[in-house]
């Protein structure tokens, strides 16, 4: 697969109706917008901040400052962390395109959920002229305790909200929630949701409660949802429609994020939540086991999708004509004050579960891992049981003769460990995979179609775009260099590991059946002979 032909599927836009083009094809609207701007990002320093800051310095040239809020880190100094930060991979080609973009960069550790951000007057005083906040930092883990679940995601949200409504050149505030956080519905709109629980309200039983109490009632605040995530998300939300109506705000909603597709780099990811977890883990031979429908639809958007559309959806609210206040006392739908934008596939460009895996196995066989624990086998199993079994058969069986054989040579036994870790990951995911959504994204096909030709090619999150054939040949040999750190002068040495594992593989197989077919054939031998009949 050549370059050329990811070049073709690239520059496959689709073109609006001409009605619908703006007027000003000449030059990146987008790009003008955040000309002479001065923006604060939280989250700066994760997978999504990272591409984030990227692609706003590569694509919008004209930024003047991105203030990078981080939380202090203990026994690292912010010079150090500035240049382990800048020295990824990722930023290679905006280094090459701006050499002196480091300039526009100014480190802030503060804490979001202290008054005043933990900062100085000067800083606070420096902060005054942000024109554009992206609220991209949370806890993505979906079991976190309930405090911190609830402090990262939800206090340090509506902090800065009321931070933001003080300043005097705000035109814009995006808050990067997610396409589940409306996940006890079937159909998935792009509306607002009541909360569970009153965002202060929450706040205020967290703030009171010692742990033990917490913990104890945490099942009454999750009601139907599924996890401290979910929860904490959807609050989230409703604290930036409660706190965020009166300026330009917006929320926007990515499904399960996966590899980038195209820029700054191909199949680029630094993380194995999701899908990408089920990937390696069955990449490197030990996940054999899924309880999912393969038929299903798998609802995953590329990482650089998800950001054009964020850098666009700033853009969108940005650029509307402001309420005076009296406008603002009128009775407008939540929507018409924080819209929301769906980014997620299902709607234009779905792919199943088998084919996901089945582009996985195709391409996995072309560049296999050295670093394999044993040879590939996946299986979705639709039913529970079938899931169960091939569970012992498969994960805790091998596992346990492993660590056996570990011990008596004076190894140390990991492989149950590991399976008890993979295991914690599957059923935390089982909610997400068990079920289908239905999802809209009218706001997000709008906002496309509002960009004009030279917009589109900068910023295309347009999934239509997309050929999951190509992009799965990219994410494969992302996930083998980026993730397991395994370069492709190994692929020579992987291949022949990967033969060498397949024959003892379908060796154990065949013995084991054997085994099987013999213990049956004897056992009923058994019985035959103490049959009446049988004399």
């Amino acid at each position: 697969m050549t370059s050329d032909r990811s070049d073709t599927y690239m520059n496959n836009t689709l073109d609006p109706p001409e009605s619908e083009m703006r007027k000003s094809d000449a030059k990146s609207e987008i790009a003008e917008f955040y000309t002479g701007t001065n923006i604060l990002i939280t989250g700066g320093t994760g997978f999504l901040g990272t591409l984030l800051i990227e692609k706003l310095l590569r694509s919008c040239p004209g930024i003047t400052t991105i203030y990078m809020l981080i939380r202090p880190k203990k026994g690292k100094a912010s010079k150090d962390r500035f240049e382990e930060i800048f020295n990824d991979v990722i930023y290679e080609r905006l280094k090459q395109e701006q050499p002196n973009f480091l300039n526009k960069i100014v480190m802030i550790e503060g804490d979001a959920a202290k008054e005043d951000f933990g900062l100085t007057p000067e800083t606070k005083t420096m902060l005054t002229n942000t024109n554009i906040i992206f609220h991209v930092a949370a806890t993505v883990r979906f079991n976190e305790k309930i405090r911190l679940a609830v402090h990262t995601n939800v206090r340090v949200t509506k902090n800065l909200l009321v931070w933001a409504k003080q300043l005097s050149n705000i035109k814009a505030f995006v808050y990067v929630s997610t396409a589940f956080s409306n996940c006890t519905n079937d159909t998935v709109k792009e509306e607002h949701s009541k909360s569970l629980i009153e965002v202060d309200k929450l706040l205020t039983v967290v703030e009171c409660l010692d742990d033990d109490k917490l913990e104890a009632i945490n099942p009454v605040l999750r009601d139907t949802c599924p996890n401290n995530y979910i929860l904490t998300k959807l609050s989230a939300e409703n604290a930036v429609l409660k706190y965020g109506d009166t300026f330009p705000t917006c929320i926007v909603r990515p499904s399960i994020v996966i590899a980038t597709s195209d820029e700054p780099i191909k199949g680029w990811i630094n993380n194995v939540y999701g899908a990408t977890g089920i990937l390696v883990a069955a990449a490197i031979g030990l996940l054999h086991t899924v309880h999912a429908c393969k038929e299903d639809k798998a609802e995953m958007i590329p990482a650089d999708y998800v950001i054009s559309n964020i850098i666009a959806a700033a853009w969108d609210v940005g650029t509307r004509k402001s309420l005076t206040k009296s406008e603002q006392e009128l009775d407008l739908s939540p929507e018409e004050k924080v819209p929301i934008y769906n980014i997620v596939s299902t709607c234009q460009n779905p792919i199943t579960w088998n084919r996901f895996m089945k582009l996985n196995e195709n391409f996995g066989y072309e560049v296999p891992t050295i670093k394999m624990y044993w040879y590939y086998m996946f299986i979705f199993n639709r039913y529970l049981l079938l899931h169960e079994l091939s569970i012992f058969f498969f994960h805790i069986v091998p596992a346990f003769i492993v660590d056996t054989l570990a011990r008596l040579i004076g190894r140390p036994p990991v492989l149950l460990d590991t399976y008890k870790k993979i295991h914690k990951a599957m059923d935390a995911l089982q909610f997400f995979l068990g079920r289908q959504w239905i999802f809209e994204n009218e706001n997000v096909v709008k906002l496309w179609k509002k960009l004009n030709s030279v917009d589109q090619k900068t910023f295309n999150f347009n999934m239509e775009n997309l050929d999951w054939e190509i992009y799965f040949y990219h994410y494969i040999r992302g996930v083998r260099f980026y993730i397991l750190k395994d370069t492709f002068d190994t692929i020579k040495e992987a291949r022949i590991k990967l033969t060498r594992l397949f024959i003892a593989h379908y060796s154990i197989i065949i013995v084991v059946s054997l085994l099987l077919l013999w213990t049956t054939v004897s056992f009923v031998n058994f019985l035959w002979s103490y049959c009446p009949l049988s004399h």
